[in-house]
């Protein structure tokens, strides 16, 4: 869903495969993604200028959103299937939480670009061998590895859960984290310095 790569080539190669849902579906994530950056980037420059947490905050919103969609849409019932609707507001929560560390007024950690992680994680690991400190590369590892231990955690609610129950879940999980590093005073105090962008 949120893999810009194969919703690109999807956007285009779905009309030489005779698909042209397959290509306007993809552009449609493609355009929820993006505008879920612009958004958070927007709000971040002219809202949010005095707190950074406010990425987190319209993620939760989105999903809250998504899941309400979906429950209207699909009903509540773990059989159900998630509708296009909500994963435009899931994809448009995912790029605005790519907004969320900033240096200097661009991203320093896009949160859903693994393989991006991976080759600063490598380029870090370079730096260390060649007597650069171990941070250069275990922040990337730890994000690394949340992916994975996200991607677990996820596969077991996935056994008693789905549809719009799945995207309850990631609603609340959400909206808990974001509470919680907004109303944080000593983690708002630490990331407002070098990841703020004025």
């Amino acid at each position: 869903m949120t893999f810009m790569t194969g919703n690109t080539e999807r956007a285009v190669l779905g009309y030489f495969q005779d698909d042209a849902r397959l290509a306007v579906s993809a552009a449609w994530v493609l355009l929820a993604f993006v505008g879920g950056v612009v958004v958070a980037s927007l709000c971040r420059r002219h809202f949010w200028v005095d707190h950074p947490h406010g990425p987190t905050m319209l993620t939760a919103a989105s999903l809250i959103a998504a899941t309400a969609i979906c429950v209207a849409l699909d009903g509540w019932t773990p059989e159900a299937q998630i509708a296009f609707l909500p994963v435009l507001f899931v994809t448009f929560a995912i790029g605005a939480l790519n907004t969320s560390f900033v240096k200097g007024g661009e991203v320093s950690i896009p949160l859903s670009y693994v393989t991006g992680t991976l080759v600063k994680m490598g380029q870090g690991i370079e730096r260390h061998i060649s007597g650069g400190a171990a941070t250069a590369w275990t922040g990337y590892f730890f994000l690394y590895v949340s992916f994975i231990v996200g991607a677990t955690i996820s596969g077991f609610i996935s056994l008693v859960a789905n549809g719009s129950q799945m995207l309850a879940v990631a609603a609340i999980a959400s909206s808990s984290m974001a509470t919680y590093t907004y109303f944080d005073p000593s983690r708002r105090r630490q990331i407002a310095g070098p990841t703020s962008d004025h």
